[in-house]
């Protein structure tokens, strides 16, 4: 899972060209974090 995580957070910085980008990149690993923890509980 954590690797997933990382292979996220590394997509969604490569994937950014913007800071606006970059702000909608960070919501939506927040919202895979929250998802992930909230499947492991």
């Amino acid at each position: 899972m954590r690797l997933f995580i990382a292979a996220l957070a590394l997509a969604g910085l490569a994937a950014c060209e913007t800071t606006e980008g970059f702000g909608r990149d960070v919501s939506d690993l927040g919202d895979a974090i929250t998802e992930e923890s909230q499947e492991a509980q």
